[in-house]
């Protein structure tokens, strides 16, 4: 191979793990600054599992009107996008993203009118929880504006530019920490501790936060609209088509793309409409709203961690596959996607085992005030692994072009997940976890029918070996000594400090043994960035010869 060839392979990896860092810095934070104000809420005084039981049913269903107007379109409009592109026809790819940025401001103006004007129905009848109406009225403007974020998202995702997506999320996440806790505090006062209020306080920060994404997208939009206007004049390929003719494209590329996202929001409107009035059964109403603020406030949020890690993955495969594909460049996508499943593994294993593991530990370092749900927890840690697989799987379907798949094998999943939640959750010996075992059993489903899918459509480069024994191997070393000193520092220093002391421990062991393993291997090492000076570290060290 010529060693332009080389530097340009090395240039095209550094540049899809950079975009790959940016998001998952992004995500990290954007679930740490989530798992901040789900602390602050869960902890404070007339909220707790009540107040998230409200203010959970109200976003769950908030989240499957935003999913139908919005989610799903930025990677099919980065798909749109990347495909003109990777051609040269610029022009193209500008008018595919006009065309979507007003399409989906209709459907996102729907989608708020629906939420508003529907709200009383929605709770009384749907939810069977009324509290929630403030909470779905409060949420209904932010439908409007994030179908509008998403075009942009998919648009600059699209021409490579993760960064934009990256610190709109972040922007988005601060300000809903920031304005959830001063609302919440100003309701408080003024209300004398209203739990229904409070709720609704809490998701009108969400919408606020979503106008300041959009807000932050614009500008960023209208800064580069120059350079924009300059690449388009030398745009190749173009060629008119209709409005109308576009506008079909563009739904018939996120219709199926939005239908995972939609059957993953509906997964959890089944919680929403089913774990209560099971609950119900063997409890008191104020019993199973409890129960189900466990699951849907704190479990939840707990679990969907190590997806933060992940997504960027999910989301950077779908524009670098369908640039592989157009260009006829599999063999990079081959590596990508392989690679991508590797270290999706190695994430999603020692988060499930350590959640397991350390599932009470954590709920009383994080939730002090409330830390019921351990078995909850950890039943639903164990659909982590098959979640974090079934992102990256469906970014390169979609990448692939198999835009059905995903939504399909998510269907049978969540078919499965309605009938074990109408099965478990009335047992009383089982309960909410019976719901968090049926999520299990969906995202496993649909792990492995898409997994089945994908390598009968590309041939990956993981051995049994490489993919399953050795990350279990490291894994059971993180465990055992991160376990270890939890017991040891228990019976000397027992509480907060001994968690936090293990998890570190936990993390530390965990990296030590990927090397050790040589679970990567030297190209893919350097496929990280600053991975060429690390594998300099190892070889000098010896670990890497």
């Amino acid at each position: 191979m010529s060693r332009e060839k080389k530097e340009s392979r090395k240039l095209k990896g550094e540049s899809f793990m950079q975009g790959v860092m940016a998001l998952m810095f992004s995500q990290v934070l954007i679930k740490l600054l989530g798992l901040v104000y789900k602390w602050y809420l869960t902890n404070k005084e007339g909220f707790g599992d009540e107040g998230n039981a409200i203010y959970s049913a109200g976003f769950s269903i908030y989240a499957l009107l935003l999913t139908i107007s919005s989610t799903g379109v930025p990677n099919a409009v980065s798909r749109l996008v990347s495909a003109q592109i990777a051609k040269g026809d610029y022009r193209g790819a500008h008018r595919i993203f006009k065309i979507a940025l007003a399409t989906f401001a209709v459907i996102g103006l729907i989608g708020t009118m629906l939420l508003f004007f529907g709200a009383h129905y929605i709770a009384n009848v749907w939810l069977a929880i009324p509290e929630a109406e403030l909470t779905l009225v409060a949420l209904s403007p932010a439908i409007f504006f994030v179908a509008i974020v998403c075009v942009f998202r998919g648009f600059f995702n699209g021409r490579g530019n993760m960064k934009a997506m990256a610190n709109s999320q972040t922007i988005e996440q601060l300000f809903k920490t920031l304005f959830t806790i001063l609302i919440v505090e100003i309701v408080a006062v003024s209300s004398g501790v209203n739990t229904t209020l409070m709720a609704a306080g809490a998701n009108l920060a969400t919408t606020f936060a979503t106008i300041t994404s959009f807000i932050y997208l614009f500008f960023y939009y209208k800064v580069r609209r120059e350079d924009l206007a300059k690449e388009i004049v030398t745009s190749r390929h173009f060629r008119t088509k209709s409005i109308a003719g576009t506008v079909k494209k563009i739904l018939s590329v996120s219709i199926p793309m939005s239908l995972s996202s939609i059957l993953t929001s509906i997964n959890r409107n089944i919680d929403s409409t089913t774990v209560v009035r099971g609950l119900k059964s063997f409890l008191t109403e104020a019993e199973a709203k409890a129960q189900y603020g466990i699951l849907s406030g704190k479990v939840d949020t707990l679990t969907s961690l190590p997806l933060s890690f992940n997504i960027a993955f999910a989301t950077a495969l779908v524009p670098a596959i369908t640039t592989a594909k157009t260009t006829g460049d599999m063999e990079t996508g081959r590596k990508r996607v392989s690679f991508s499943l590797l270290v999706t593994m190695l994430i999603g294993l020692p988060c499930m085992i350590g959640m397991i593991i350390f599932a009470q530990p954590i709920l009383n370092l994080l939730f002090p005030n409330a830390p019921e749900g351990a078995f909850i927890l950890q039943v639903s840690s164990l659909a982590i692994i098959f979640t974090v697989l079934e992102q990256t799987v469906n970014g390169a379907l979609q990448g692939l072009g198999k835009i059905l798949v995903p939504a399909t094998a998510l269907s049978i999943g969540v078919i499965l997940k309605l009938i074990l939640n109408l099965v478990l959750v009335p047992i009383p010996s089982i309960g909410a976890a019976g719901a968090a075992f049926a999520t299990v059993v969906c995202h496993a489903v649909a792990f492995f029918i898409g997994f089945t899918v994908l390598r009968k459509n590309m041939k990956l480069g993981l051995s049994f070996s490489k993919f399953i024994v050795k990350p279990l191997l490291a894994s059971g070393m993180m465990a055992i000594c991160s376990y270890g000193v939890y017991l040891l520092l228990g019976g000397i220093n027992a509480g907060k400090m001994a968690t936090i002391i293990a998890i570190i421990v936990a993390v530390i062991v965990y990296v030590l043994s990927v090397f050790v393993l040589k679970i990567l291997d030297k190209e893919e090492i350097k496929m990280i960035p600053y991975g060429y000076k690390l594998n300099k570290i190892l070889e000098k060290i010896g670990l890497y010869k």
